[in-house]
């Protein structure tokens, strides 16, 4: 039996999964060939830095990492930078620090989404508020506004989980990453050796199979639905995988969406957790 995977290796592994996101071209993110958004490559790096240890760290529970997390990315960038994918990591880094890797990863991350308490919830609407992320509503119920009403997170995700794809990746372990983007990530990597490639591949898949929930809360459904139908009618360009040739047309598209404002953040997320749990999976223990 595989050992659980040490600290500093699931920090390791974090950072690895953020700075691989950067590298790559993902049209309408912030990466290493275009800011955008107003915010800067460095800011991400920053943020991947400060939250990295919080993420890792043994003795906290999911609530208290997606908090601590939190509070070191902003403290760092002054912007938020990484809510969502802090939202994903840290309990993927929690089922990483317990259990056998590779089939039993996800076994054991189930296990921890259906324990989450009252107290994990506390801490993350704690940490929501903080990064304050644009199109945030409010609800009758599982409000982040309002935790003076006990309910525990998983009870919330569940309550989200129709509307906002993180919320839903909790309540099905994570079934967009372990069951459509993790073997696509694979699937690419068998293709082309370019890790870059890759991702960017990785990017327009997740975005052309999910409506982004970042645009939805700004733009309204329509609106990520076009998105999504634009990175179908791309599928030429990155399907089986991206090509050098076809990155000048992905930099159109990646220019078009960013004058527009449009923000696939949730994608940008799911891109990083997927790369997270690969890592992971893949890496020996101490």
């Amino acid at each position: 039996m595989t050992a659980p995977l040490a600290p500093d290796r699931i920090a390791a592994a974090f950072v690895a999964a953020c700075h691989a996101e950067l590298d790559a071209l993902k049209p309408g993110n912030v990466h290493r060939h275009a800011a955008g958004h107003g915010m800067e490559v460095e800011h991400f790096e920053r943020a991947a830095a400060a939250a990295a240890p919080f993420i890792a760290d043994p003795n906290l529970s999911v609530g208290q990492r997606i908090l601590r997390a939190t509070e070191a990315s902003f403290g760092a960038t002054g912007l938020n930078t990484n809510l969502g994918i802090v939202l994903l990591c840290a309990p993927l880094a929690k089922a990483a620090g317990e259990t056998s890797l590779g089939i039993g990863l996800r076994r054991r991350l189930d296990m921890i989404l259906s324990a989450l308490d009252e107290a994990d919830a506390k801490d993350a609407f704690a940490a929501i508020r903080l990064a304050n992320p644009a199109g945030l509503g409010k609800v009758e119920a599982g409000d982040v506004h309002n935790d003076t009403k006990p309910i525990t997170l998983i009870a919330a995700m569940r309550l989200a989980a129709d509307r906002d794809r993180i919320a839903h990746a909790y309540v099905t372990a994570y079934s967009d990453i372990f069951d459509f983007a993790l073997p696509l990530f694979q699937e690419a990597r068998a293709v082309t050796n370019d890790s870059n490639l890759v991702v960017t591949t990785l990017h327009m898949a997740l975005l052309a199979e999910f409506p982004d929930t970042h645009i939805v809360r700004k733009y309204g459904a329509d609106v990520a639905e076009a998105v999504r139908e634009e990175a179908q009618t791309l599928k030429s360009c990155w399907s089986p995988v991206a090509t050098a040739k076809s990155l000048s047309r992905l930099t159109e598209f990646d220019t078009k969406m960013k004058s527009a404002g449009h923000n696939p953040g949730t994608t940008a997320d799911f891109v990083v957790a997927t790369l997270f749990a690969a890592g992971v999976i893949n890496r020996k223990p101490a």
